[in-house]
């Protein structure tokens, strides 16, 4: 059994680290609060925006439809890779590198497939074995649309003069703090509707401009709003995996601590039994 000052200093470490995870567990909760609302608040806008332009892509021909539809062999992919700068965060990292290794493997295997990694983490995991051909970590600095929308359209650029035949978005999706969903989505081309009647569109709305100027005016901002909406939904994400996981710590090290208390009584109540046995055992001595 350890001696009582080794357990008093694992007591008191103990202690210390408690309270360093409860203060990063109030602080992302804070954080987590104003984020999930952003993503919340987004979320309608984002979804109608895009189901309204799959609906007029699957109207339109690639060439009506611009650059950003045109569906061409894949070839080369390019997948963006939305991560965390820091750590402490339980699986939230790990899910989305283990989805994108998975993702490569099974859908991409005979493709060349290079990554843009957003965040650090990711950078530093998957550098190891895959090619990255770009990095952003400072975009958490500032999780604004117009910073959001540069990345976007250099990823537009990317895809419209050929670079890469097909984009994908693998990011972590907001569902509670206690669960994220890692989610793979296209990016480009612009995905037509699945299973939806293209023709009733046509009844459905009365365009003015024309389909075609509509469709080249709102892709750009469209897939602008898509790639903020996944960083957003990564950021929110983020936070409700690192306030859960350090409310486990804290529930974990309060555990840890209550049994060094039990094992520190213990140990020092057999320390003072031995003293007064002794004591006991030298004045029977004594008498004797």
């Amino acid at each position: 059994m350890a001696n009582l000052k080794e357990i008093r200093n694992r007591i008191t470490s103990i202690k210390s680290t408690m309270q360093i995870t409860s203060a990063m567990k109030m602080v992302s909760a804070a954080k987590l609060k104003k984020a999930q609302d952003a993503i919340t608040a987004m979320r309608p806008y984002s979804s109608k925006l895009t189901e309204l332009l799959q609906n007029l892509s699957a109207t339109l021909d690639s060439d009506a439809g611009g650059v950003y539809s045109a569906q061409r062999e894949v070839s080369k992919v390019l997948i963006v890779v939305i991560t965390s700068n820091r750590g402490l965060c339980g699986g939230f990292n790990s899910s989305i590198t283990k989805q994108v290794v998975h993702t490569i493997n099974e859908k991409y295997n005979t493709a060349s497939v290079d990554l843009f990694t957003i965040g650090k983490k990711g950078a530093d995991t998957l550098s190891k074995e895959y090619n990255v051909f770009a990095s952003n970590n400072a975009i958490y600095d500032n999780l604004a649309f117009d910073n959001v929308a540069e990345i976007a359209e250099q990823l537009m650029d990317l895809f419209a003069s050929g670079t890469y035949d097909k984009i994908e978005l693998v990011y972590n999706q907001f569902k509670n703090a206690a669960t994220q969903v890692a989610q793979v989505e296209q990016f480009l081309p612009i995905k037509p509707i699945e299973g939806g009647n293209a023709s009733a569109v046509n009844s459905d709305y009365v365009f003015e401009p024309s389909k075609e100027e509509i469709v080249e005016a709102l892709i750009p901002k469209s897939l602008k709003t898509q790639l903020y909406k996944a960083l957003r939904d990564s950021f929110a994400s983020e936070h409700g995996a690192r306030m859960t996981a350090m409310h486990k710590a804290t529930d974990n090290a309060k555990e840890l601590r209550d049994e060094l208390l039990l094992t520190y009584n213990k140990a020092r109540q057999a320390a003072i039994t031995n003293e007064i046995l002794e004591i006991v055992g030298g004045a029977e001595a004594l008498n004797n």
